[in-house]
């Protein structure tokens, strides 16, 4: 099954030769891959690092493109994963370019997937809640993860451990089935695009990941994003009463 591994960079140049470096190289030699790269119009030297990259590994299949504006972190996943549509890979993982999310993990994300278990697998950190903690997520955004994710998981009848994650891995034909190109191209893209595979029957799974917080850079406004989330979810339940229509969710 063709993978694409596919990282998302802004203003990265602190992480991302550390985050590719760390990919297991062991798998990748057993794996029919790419590592596709999106920096999204960083302003450091993110293009410049992960050109070099590329001319000193020749040995790994890396693609890089950047884009002439910033996307947005969810309009950047929608480049992502119309180029996997595009050139018909089988799965698709995100992974994030300042390495808060463990590249180590890779072969047990796209596991279920490959099995014929799952459409999509969430790496969550809160399957062992105060193990996410202890890698040094903020106490406030441990609280604000876990309200917002219980609050769904009412709304919507799911049984998700995080809704949050930003580590997951995709089937590439679920992904055909859903208008993700008429999603935010804010960070409630990651909701959005659960809630459509959800409710396209879509088999959703989660393994559990370590926690890492350090100096990465977080661009999420808070209170914009949880407000957005609320909104997203109460607007995706009515659009299947068929009381509203909205382009994201198509019943």
């Amino acid at each position: 099954m063709r993978l694409l591994i596919f990282v998302v960079a802004y203003n990265a140049q602190q992480h991302i030769t550390k985050t590719l470096d760390r990919i297991p190289r062991d798998w990748l030699a057993t794996t029919d891959y790419k590592i596709l790269i999106i920096n999204d119009a960083s302003v450091d030297k993110t293009d410049q690092l992960v050109a070099s990259y590329i001319t000193a590994h020749p040995d790994i299949d890396i693609t890089s493109l950047d884009n002439d504006v910033n996307l947005g972190y969810g309009g950047n996943q929608k480049r992502g994963y119309e180029y996997a549509i595009q050139n018909q890979y089988a799965i698709v993982v995100l992974l994030h370019g300042d390495g808060q999310y463990a590249p180590e993990y890779l072969p047990q994300m796209i596991s279920p997937i490959k099995e014929g278990h799952a459409e999509l697998v969430l790496g969550s950190r809160m399957l062992d809640r105060m193990k996410a903690l202890e890698g040094n997520m903020p106490l406030y955004k441990w609280i604000g993860n876990q309200t917002l994710t219980f609050l769904q998981n009412r709304f919507l009848g799911t049984n998700l451990s995080e809704f949050h994650t930003g580590y997951r891995a995709f089937k590439v034909d679920a992904l055909k089935r859903i208008p993700f190109a008429n999603n935010s191209n804010y960070f409630d893209f990651d909701t959005e695009i659960i809630i459509q595979l959800y409710d396209t029957a879509a088999r959703i799974t989660e393994i559990s990941i370590p926690t890492f917080y350090g100096d990465e850079i977080s661009y999420v406004n808070g209170l914009k994003y949880a407000w957005l989330i609320i909104k997203t979810t109460v607007k995706s339940r009515l659009v299947k009463k068929k009381w509203i229509k909205d382009g994201r969710f198509l019943y």
